[in-house]
């Protein structure tokens, strides 16, 4: 039986992949650069720094942009997408995902974020579940965001487990591919067309339960 869940926040727990588009479009836009919802794919799961980068290399700007003011963009872009994310409340937890914790934590199964999202606590906090999470990894913290495995090790050692006996649950293709790297079992949300046809796949949250990921794991 596994010991410990690792989740990713973007698109698992709650959706503000919206509000981080709107953010990223409002910056690229101020920039000169057209970014769309196909683009905005290559940005899930993906760091704010290295989501910078892609734009500014999508742009031709990457040579333009000192150190400072890469640091500057960094912050507006963040400062955007905060002021977007006031509203969000518990009524904002995707289906499945209250339910899935309180299950877990009646298991006594660990739980741990491993979300690129520097505002995962803040978030957390307004949905009003922080008290489930046993550890948040802060992704400034590791060496390389996904598809490195970093946050996914870093989040399994934070609650004590081994990576060997802990599920990852993610949204996106560099999530899926940092668990795999990370040597824990990963549990896709999304379809296999985007994710992969050789993981365990559910269409939408509502169909994630302790039952299903414990059907998982003895399958694996």
């Amino acid at each position: 039986m596994f010991k410990g869940v690792l989740f990713d926040l973007d698109g698992v727990i709650t959706d503000t992949a919206e509000y981080h588009f709107l953010a990223w479009k409002k910056l690229a836009d101020d920039l000169g650069i057209s970014i769309d919802r196909e683009f905005n794919e290559k940005l899930k799961g993906v760091s704010r720094e290295d989501s910078l980068t892609l734009i500014l290399e999508h742009g031709n700007k990457a040579g333009e942009i000192s150190a400072e003011k890469f640091a500057e963009l960094a912050k507006v872009k963040n400062d955007n997408y905060v002021e977007m994310i006031q509203a969000i409340s518990p009524k904002d937890i995707y289906p499945g995902i209250l339910e899935l914790l309180e299950e877990l934590k009646a298991a006594d199964i660990k739980i741990a974020l491993a979300s690129a999202s520097k505002n995962g606590p803040l978030l957390l906090d307004k949905m009003e579940i922080s008290h489930f999470f046993d550890a948040i990894v802060d992704p400034g913290s590791v060496a390389a965001g996904k598809p490195a495995p970093d946050i996914f090790v870093a989040a399994a050692e934070a609650v004590n487990v081994s990576i060997k006996e802990a599920v990852g649950i993610e949204d996106s293709q560099a999530g899926i591919t940092a668990i795999k790297a990370s040597g824990s079992l990963p549990v896709g949300v999304g379809s296999p067309k985007d994710l992969g046809d050789d993981i365990a796949i559910v269409p939408d949250t509502s169909k994630l339960s302790l039952a299903y990921l414990e059907t998982v794991w003895n399958g694996k």
